[in-house]
């Protein structure tokens, strides 16, 4: 699948800050050795890597859980936004069947509080119940 011009970038910004432009066969993410900040040269782990994420959530104060798949949620949902269609979609993400690249697809998850005041349920909050 081709790269978006902006992942490329990214990549190549990555690439030149890590100083890993030389090791051509090596992972592209890398472990980090200790608390060192330093690259090793072994891929980063699929454990390591979801910690990461969670902890960077964590201290951007976003409460919902989130992972690499909200990520891919994200890109889908996006892309169909923008006019993408679902077949398409499903060959990006790899996915043998459509209802499969629809479990990511959020555009039908935004609810705006105009919606949310339609609710005409008013409770009584005082404390002797009149």
């Amino acid at each position: 699948m081709p790269c978006h011009h902006k992942l490329e970038e990214y990549l190549d910004a990555y690439i030149k800050a890590a100083s890993i432009a030389h090791d051509r066969k090596g992972p592209l993410f890398r472990s980090v050795i200790g608390k060192a900040a330093q690259l090793s040269v072994r891929p980063i782990l699929r454990g390591d890597l979801w910690r990461m994420v969670r902890r960077r959530a964590s201290n951007a104060v976003i409460a919902m859980a989130i992972g690499c798949h909200t990520f891919r949620a994200t890109g889908i949902t996006d892309y169909l936004t923008n006019g993408g269609r679902i077949e398409v979609a499903q060959r990006m993400a790899g996915h043998p069947n459509a209802k499969t690249t629809g479990l990511y697809d959020r555009r039908n998850d935004d609810i705006s509080v105009g919606e949310v005041e339609r609710i005409g349920i008013w409770f009584d909050d005082s404390k002797d119940g009149v």
